[in-house]
């Protein structure tokens, strides 16, 4: 096991230092995290001007799908809204569609956005493709409401964090393989991209407790991916498996340099520019997973959030959608 890891952001492990952390996941302390109510929402909603709307749409099986829906009241825009489909983190077991919304609600103010989020279904009561089968019906109805929502269904972009960063990932391979609906971007929040656990980030991060460390990736992949052996799992369940990263749309990766995904996700934005693709990377220095999400105040926070919103704002003003 390599032991020598990139040392903490100081601001950051000061801050982390009076966080409680996460005891190693195991089926009964799922239960419990599973308790802890969900991220308030109406504050969040408080001091903006935003209708919200809540719809189920069918899975493939015929379980129901919530979504949240929201949209500014106020703009003057005369021209489609750009969409962004928002899928949470939560390591693949827990979470909800209001987990980390306040990330996509900040591009909502900046770009009279519509945001739509998903409440996919969680492992280990869903398995295999079920959590990105179940995000690829939510945006099959965003491409089908597009009239309905205000959007330019030309203008849909995927983001979401960890977990929702690999649905989002294994979302946009899955339309690319289908043909359709068009998406038109994919932000992935230190994505959680590949099955297999064995980068050297990944062993970085190995026995000690954390925000999320290898034992708790390895708990979560084998929630989700089941009776499934290595052979078996799809790439759009583990984007990382995917031969081909090409015909995928502009992509902004970021991840931090002290995190268990940092290696996967590199490897992604290399893979994507390897196929001629167009993604940009940050890695940034000190990072821990999800520190932007957690400590959004921190110094380095604010940096990382201004600037994935600086280079959504580059892509929608060239896609003339802003």
């Amino acid at each position: 096991m390599t032991t020598a890891r990139p040392a903490l952001d100081p601001e950051l492990r000061e801050l982390l230092a009076d966080m409680p952390l996460m005891p190693l996941l195991s089926p009964e302390v799922l239960a419990q995290l599973r308790q802890y109510p969900s991220t308030p929402i109406d504050f969040l909603l408080a001091h903006r001007q935003v209708e919200r709307r809540e719809i189920t749409v069918p899975a493939k099986d015929g379980a129901a799908i919530p979504l949240s829906v929201y949209s500014p009241t106020h703009t003057d825009r005369i021209t489609p809204a750009p969409c962004v489909y928002w899928m949470h983190g939560g390591g693949m077991v827990m979470g909800d569609r209001f987990s980390q919304i306040d990330i996509p609600l900040e591009w909502l103010d900046a770009f009279d956005a519509v945001v739509v989020s998903v409440d996919y279904r969680l492992a280990p009561e869903a398995t295999g493709t079920a959590l990105v089968d179940d995000c690829y019906q939510g945006l099959l109805w965003i491409a089908e409401h597009a009239a309905e929502l205000g959007i330019d269904p030309a203008r849909i972009v995927l983001a979401g964090a960890s977990a929702g960063g690999g649905l989002a990932a294994g979302v946009a391979l899955l339309a690319r393989d289908l043909g359709t609906p068009a998406i038109d971007a994919q932000i992935l929040i230190c994505p959680m991209l590949d099955h297999r656990n064995t980068t050297t980030s990944s062993r970085q991060y190995a026995g000690e407790p954390g925000v999320w460390n290898r034992q708790m990736n390895e708990f979560g992949w084998r929630a989700v991916l089941g009776d499934l052996t290595d052979g078996e799992v799809p790439a759009y369940i583990s984007p990382a498996l995917a031969d081909d990263l090409s015909g995928l749309p502009t992509t902004y990766i970021d991840t931090g340099s002290a995190e268990v995904f940092r290696d996967e996700d590199t490897d992604y934005a290399t893979r994507i520019w390897a196929a001629g693709g167009q993604a940009e990377l940050h890695v940034w220095a000190g990072g821990f997973h999800g520190f932007d999400a957690l400590y959004p105040q921190a110094n380095i926070s604010t940096t990382a959030r201004r600037t994935r919103t600086d280079w959504l704002a580059r892509h929608l003003r060239s896609s003339g959608a802003a």
